[in-house]
């Protein structure tokens, strides 16, 4: 019976000594000086700067309707570039290849090296777009507004 009291006595101590709650550790010194935190896009995921952006003027994508029928297609192709899709004048119809610069969208047509530029309606100095105020402008008397 003295055995058995040992035992018991010794597995209560066991059971208590495991209900016990375990010591948090101490917390760690808090410093308030900042550490950097270097960030880096996910794999495949793109810029949002406009300046690294793939296509600078991707907003630009779409139809834009000038005056008697003329109008400019703009449809975003590798980074950078663009298709331009064009009836600038009765005569000239087109489809040519813009890319990215400074201010717009640059291109060449025939032996001209032209840009589509933002602009006014009233910029364009044309009557049909005067008070337009989304457009673009190709050079004085030639532009595309949206609606």
């Amino acid at each position: 019976m003295h055995k058995s009291m040992i035992m018991a006595s010794a597995t209560a101590l066991v059971l208590l000594a495991g209900c016990q709650k375990a010591e948090a550790p101490a917390p760690a010194e808090t410093t308030t000086e900042e550490v950097p935190v270097e960030t880096v896009p996910a794999e495949g995921a793109e810029a949002t700067d406009p300046a690294t952006a793939p296509h600078r003027f991707a907003s630009w994508a779409g139809k834009w309707t000038g005056v008697e029928g003329m109008y400019a297609t703009i449809t975003t192709a590798e980074p950078g570039k663009y298709k331009l899709e064009m009836q600038s004048d009765l005569d000239t119809k087109g489809t040519y290849d813009g890319e990215d610069s400074e201010h717009g969208i640059k291109f060449k047509r025939g032996s001209e090296e032209l840009s589509l530029r933002s602009g006014s309606g009233d910029e364009t100095g044309l009557k049909y777009l005067a008070g337009k105020k989304e457009c673009l402008i190709v050079k004085s008397g030639e532009g595309y507004c949206r609606d």
